[in-house]
């Protein structure tokens, strides 16, 4: 039987191993969800022993890959896979950038590093660029308060509903090694998903503001650094995968009648 070991059990990962586990497979997993402890060395290498496939979830720490750090000498197995971020891309001026791009000229120099270590260990790597999905979505934000519309004409970003990560990984396990980016079809200016969320909860959208005026924090500061758009064909060739949310819009829908 197949048997996935999975490290982090978080927002993405949870609904992978609930995908895996309807099609019959068994997951073990780190994190506060899971029932191994990342710092169980025994329970890790035995889980490891057993597993088929590999996945980890899990971003630097202080500059270092914890799991590779800690058990890269027993990750021998055969499909390895590393659920990425497409912020190794750095800033493309709003260009459209896909796997051939280059990596670790942005913000994010660790997890660049994390993410060629672990193509280097023949894996499947999946670059994920800004998750929503229930709980955790536009919609979450304009009801908590939270949402803004920053006037930068131009900046554009994508964007991918967790569900579909789920199934590009799914995917991945019968792909050949490489480097996938996982976005929806449509990458657009985060204004414009904010404005839909208010439609779709019948609000006024908050006022646009100057991103010095919006008082964000440096994490979300650092999200308006950076403007490209991120293409899917590779993952669409390879491993046969389509967006179930192909846009916001139909994401968006979804959400709204998923609990919080």
């Amino acid at each position: 039987m197949a048997h996935l070991f999975l490290f982090g059990l978080g927002y993405s990962a949870k609904i992978v191993a609930t995908g895996l586990r309807a099609g019959g497979w068994t997951v073990s997993a780190t994190g506060s969800a899971g029932d191994i402890a990342f710092d169980d060395d025994a329970a890790v290498r035995a889980g490891l022993a057993r597993a088929s496939h590999v996945l980890s979830s899990v971003p630097p720490a202080d500059g270092v890959d914890p799991v590779l750090a800690r058990y890269g000498d027993a990750l021998g197995h055969e499909w390895l896979g590393y659920l990425s971020s497409t912020g190794v891309y750095g800033d493309a001026a709003g260009a459209w950038v896909d796997e051939s791009a280059s990596i670790g000229s942005g913000r994010r120099s660790a997890r660049s590093a994390a993410d060629a270590a672990w193509l280097a260990r023949g894996a499947r790597v999946f670059r994920l660029p800004g998750i929503y999905g229930p709980g955790r979505s536009a919609l979450d934000r304009v009801l908590d308060g939270k949402a803004h519309r920053i006037d930068l004409p131009g900046q554009v970003f994508s964007r991918i509903h967790v569900d579909d990560i789920a199934s590009g990984v799914i995917a991945g396990l019968d792909g050949p090694p490489g480097a996938y980016n996982l976005a929806d079809d449509l990458p657009c200016s985060q204004n414009a998903v904010i404005e839909e969320a208010c439609r779709l909860l019948g609000i006024a959208p908050p006022p646009l503001q100057a991103l010095d005026d919006a008082a964000l924090s440096p994490m979300a500061r650092g999200f308006y650094a950076e403007n490209r758009r991120v293409a899917n064909g590779k993952a669409k060739r390879l491993l046969g995968w389509r967006p179930r949310f192909a846009t916001y819009r139909e994401g968006l829908r979804a959400c709204l009648i998923t609990p919080r």
